[in-house]
């Protein structure tokens, strides 16, 4: 008898504990992968702020240069600032390597602000969210594509449902801060890999895994830009 009350008092606090698990990684997020990224996040900001500190923009080197000349019209100079900006992007692109750090990231609707991490496979993703490698760089002109999860590893895209037209998506590279407004979404089947090609015009994308514990659906944000902060130039609006 004691032994059938003793079974049916451990379901119960079994069942009682799922429940409250279910909850909270509901309502919140994983924990223990939580822990693991917020240590991981610390080690990468830390090596960001080392690569953003020694990195010198195409921008600067030419203000350097004995032969650099400001006497050009305002509309001459935003293009040369953009041109130097989209070939800094393919310049640092070439340094980065999977896992390590990529930039900044801030979402404020999520109250996001986190460090972005090259590449999306799995190890780099449990570090924080991830940017494509098959996409571009901001400032190219081209697609930005980020994944991110929304139920461990802090849960980046926990709620990227949330997100609405206007919100604001800053990107911070060694080169510039860009600054982007959500335009709109999709829910796609997670295996349309057509919403990985760039389409020749500057777009971020934020990707996560559709409905919340299942990822048998993608649910992609877009952004489009609205204003870019060079690093050592002169802030422009864009559009």
């Amino acid at each position: 008898m004691r032994l059938t009350r003793f079974v049916g008092t451990s379901f119960v606090v079994v069942g009682i504990c799922a429940v409250a698990w279910t909850a909270l990684v509901w309502q919140w997020q994983d924990p223990f992968t939580a822990l693991y990224t917020l240590y991981e996040q610390h080690k990468l900001a830390s090596r960001y702020e080392k690569i953003a500190a020694s990195y010198e923009p195409l921008l600067a080197k030419r203000r350097r240069a004995p032969h650099s000349s400001t006497d050009t019209s305002p509309v001459a100079r935003l293009a040369l600032e953009r041109r130097l900006i989209m070939l800094d992007a393919e310049r640092y692109r070439r340094t980065l390597r999977p896992g390590g750090a990529l930039g900044r990231i801030k979402v404020p609707r999520l109250g996001l602000s986190s460090i972005l991490v090259t590449s999306t496979d799995h190890d780099s993703l449990t570090k924080g969210p991830g940017w494509y490698t098959g996409s571009y760089l901001p400032g190219a002109g081209q697609l930005i594509y980020i994944a991110g999860h929304r139920t461990t590893y802090l849960a980046p895209f926990a709620h990227i449902d949330s997100l609405r037209p206007g919100d604001a998506i800053t990107i911070e590279v060694p080169y510039g801060t860009f600054v982007y407004r959500v335009s709109s979404h999709v829910i796609v089947p997670a295996g349309d890999v057509a919403r990985l090609r760039s389409h020749n015009r500057e777009v971020v994308a934020l990707q996560a895994c559709h409905p919340r514990f299942f990822a048998t659906q993608r649910y992609i944000v877009y952004a489009v830009p609205v204003r870019v902060i060079p690093r050592d130039g002169k802030a422009y609006a864009v559009g």
